[in-house]
């Protein structure tokens, strides 16, 4: 059995050789994590994916039956090791991303990927012969079921919904949350990965997001030609002479045709007056490079924001909580001169405010209530303003939406629409103002 060196090669697409620094302190593991690895390792370059896929039932939710008693005799030693439950998880998250990172590398065993995922959803066999192992395998199949309530498998369900091109995403209405999952790229760096991931699969879900994005972008430039030119030839022609000139594109969104043109509309062309998002955030950039310090800073960005929102609902409630919001974000450094620590700070915490507040409890009651009163739309254009004044707060604004995703993943959408409707409209909104998607038609 060849020994595991601190490269691996992998084949992409398009016959690419994407080679990987491993982190050495990956497999430092003890002999017997060691030896399991290695043998996963040396099947998925073997070996069929259907038979890894019976070979890993057996020897992690059966527990019985293992063709090489020397790998069965690993797992033992594993399971009465006083190891906590939480590193057995990383061990077996870790054991099928061996096999779901060779997988990956080759589309035509995409389909494997799903169906490891999915087998921990049969459980063992009931029968089982009486022998010295017994204690093993109960106690294996208690890991087992803690592992598929535990936060690895969580991210191997979204995971599964990515990669598996059957999935559904439809507008299905009865449909679970997180079927949607592939639709949003901004996500998946904080649903697709967790703490323990390799530089491997880091590097895979580059690869699915920005392929997702991409597509989305061209889709969405598509349709939004074709929507202009399906407008420009109706005035002149039948509805049936116009789907004959020109090929119909497909909605690339959940939302309706009138929805997608209002927050196409919002995000790019004008909303405030003769001005656009763009226009504003310059307008602000350029206002608060000459605030003297923070809380003068924080005032600005105070008018900044309440422009957008409706006054009457304003001033009932939410211009005194988010004025206090911002008071109340590092006072400490209020006479400080302004610099991009304390911008992105300010902007973190309130998006931490407008979204949500943590991922242990979610607390998002100031967002329902703010897509409630002024629309999803409006909303998305309020977080979007701050982005634009604070570029480095993309990603965290992501991670609060991810942090909601998780929260609903198993809801229907039909349940929560205001937030299906949110998510397709940050969708949106992030690649016409950070991708490479060009809409002159709006502006």
């Amino acid at each position: 059995m060849k020994a595991l060196t601190n490269t691996a090669e992998f084949i992409g697409n398009g016959n690419q050789n994407v080679t990987f620094s491993v982190n050495p302190n990956l497999y430092k593991h003890d002999s017997s994590e060691q030896k399991i690895y290695q043998h996963l390792f040396d099947l998925v370059q073997l070996k069929p994916s259907s038979e890894i896929i019976e070979r890993f039932r057996a020897l992690f939710i059966e527990g019985t039956n293992y063709q090489e008693r020397e790998i069965s005799s690993a797992l033992d030693t594993i399971i009465k090791s006083k190891k906590t439950e939480k590193e057995f998880y990383f061990f077996l998250n870790r054991c099928c991303h061996i096999l779901i990172n060779r997988w990956y590398m080759q589309p035509q065993t995409h389909h494997a990927i799903y169906k490891l995922i999915t087998t921990f959803n049969k459980p063992p066999s009931a029968k089982r012969i009486i022998t010295s192992r017994n204690k093993f395998i109960r106690r294996l199949h208690e890991l087992v079921k803690g592992f598929q309530k535990s936060e690895q498998y969580s991210t191997l369900q979204r995971l599964a919904q990515v990669i598996n091109q059957t999935s559904s995403v439809s507008e299905n209405r009865n449909q679970s949350l997180i079927s949607l999952i592939r639709r949003y790229p901004y996500l998946h760096e904080h649903c697709l990965l967790n703490e323990d991931a390799t530089i491997e699969h880091q590097w895979i879900v580059k690869q699915i997001q920005s392929q997702i994005q991409r597509k989305f972008e061209i889709d969405l430039s598509q349709y939004v030609t074709y929507q202009v030119r399906l407008s420009q030839i109706a005035k002149n022609s039948s509805l049936s002479r116009t789907n004959r000139i020109i090929q119909p594109v497909n909605n690339p969104t959940l939302l309706s045709d009138t929805q997608v043109n209002l927050a196409l509309k919002s995000f790019v062309g004008k909303v405030e007056g003769a001005s656009t998002y763009k226009d504003l955030a310059y307008n602000f950039l350029h206002y608060s490079s000459q605030a003297t310090s923070l809380r003068a800073y924080k005032d600005d960005l105070y008018e900044y924001l309440i422009s957008g929102i409706d006054w009457e609902y304003g001033k009932r409630q939410f211009h005194q909580r988010l004025y206090a919001q911002l008071q109340n974000t590092l006072p400490q450094a209020d006479s400080q001169k302004v610099n991009d620590f304390l911008i992105v700070r300010t902007c973190t915490q309130l998006l931490n405010f407008l979204v949500v507040e943590s991922s242990s409890s979610p607390q998002h009651f100031t967002f329902i209530d703010l897509i409630t009163n002024q629309g999803s739309i409006r909303i998305i254009g309020l977080l979007l303003k701050i982005l634009l004044i604070c570029r480095k707060s993309k990603p965290y604004l992501a991670k609060r939406f991810a942090i909601l995703f998780n929260h609903y993943e198993s809801a229907a959408t039909s349940d929560i629409d205001w937030l299906v409707e949110s998510l397709e409209e940050l969708n949106i909104a992030l690649s016409v103002h950070f991708g490479n998607i060009d809409l002159p038609y709006f502006k």
